[in-house]
């Protein structure tokens, strides 16, 4: 347990640090590629092992994607083989011709279900990721996603992620939280309201097998989805048309690695210098020479 907290606490401070700014990717027609600085800071805030030898592939995975309006919307995380690294959220403000991140990533953290119940209002769902998914939180948006605040769902530090949400108005809504592999024999399936357009939540019932919403997310394909593409090796953002599905954007799944930084080899020094010191009565040696000093010699007469 210490190690976990001395491992979040570093976490924490560094992900506090004022990160770069991401810049805004432009879709060609082609899969973008999202932007990721993984080095020595990032390595040893995380744990991970990565090396100049042997670096971590990065990743892309996208989970969800919605709009509001003319702005849409796609959430997910960055992640090596074995540990999630950042929350990532995208936003076009154009139809999918350019994409930004409107919000700053969270590190250890993954987004995934999203909502907006109109053109201002919405949420999207997320956990800190690990051994054991823990603390859920909700971004939540009352500007069309120009802003988004974070909201945990518990006040302390709990195992657990949300399984589902929904809202049927701006401020009331539902969700369910699977507090898998607890070893808590009282139930892990949890169901909360929410009165506050999730600011905050209240437990309703507690059941050892799963339970509904009170009003369920709405059954079948939805307009927005995320689908992973072999061919191309990307994650497609698509919108359901009369027959079929098309693409708006995709981003590559590879999105880069971590390594820390290779070290600049250093100079060699010059050879030190016979040097005459003038207190030492007409001696001279060289610096760093243990021998004994050896007497100048005399110029020719």
């Amino acid at each position: 347990m210490k190690l976990v907290l001395a491992l979040t606490v570093a976490a924490l401070a560094w992900a506090q640090e004022a990160p770069p700014s991401k810049p805004v990717l432009t879709n060609t027609g082609k899969p973008m590629a999202v932007a990721i600085e993984c080095g020595a800071k990032e390595i040893e805030a995380l744990s991970l092992t990565c090396t100049i030898d042997e670096p971590c592939a990065v990743y892309l995975e996208l989970a969800a994607a919605d709009a509001a309006g003319d702005r849409l919307f796609a959430s997910g995380n960055l992640h090596t083989d074995k540990t999630t690294l950042f929350s990532i959220l995208l936003a076009s403000e154009d139809g999918g011709k350019t994409w930004s991140e409107p919000v700053e990533r969270i590190a250890g953290a993954s987004l995934d279900q999203m909502q907006f119940i109109d053109l201002e209002v919405g949420w999207v769902a997320g956990q800190m990721a690990g051994a054991l998914p823990r603390d859920p939180f909700f971004l939540l948006t009352t500007n069309s996603g120009k802003s988004w605040s974070r909201r945990p769902v518990f006040a302390e530090t709990r195992v657990g992620t949300i399984d589902q949400f929904w809202f049927e108005t701006r401020t009331g809504g539902s969700m369910t939280v699977d507090r898998t592999q607890t070893g808590d024999s009282g139930g892990r399936h949890e169901l909360y309201e929410s009165m506050t357009g999730g600011e905050s939540w209240s437990l309703s019932q507690v059941s050892t097998k799963p339970v509904p919403l009170k009003k369920p997310r709405p059954a079948g394909p939805g307009t927005w989805r995320i689908r992973a593409d072999g061919r191309t090796k990307a994650f497609r953002v698509e919108r359901r048309g009369t027959t079929e599905w098309t693409t708006v954007a995709s981003f590559l799944i590879a999105a880069g690695q971590c390594k820390p930084a290779e070290q600049q080899l250093k100079e060699p020094e010059p050879p030190p210098t016979a040097t005459s010191d003038p207190e030492a009565g007409g001696v001279f040696q060289v610096p760093g020479d243990p021998e004994t000093p050896r007497k100048k010699p005399r110029k020719p007469k």
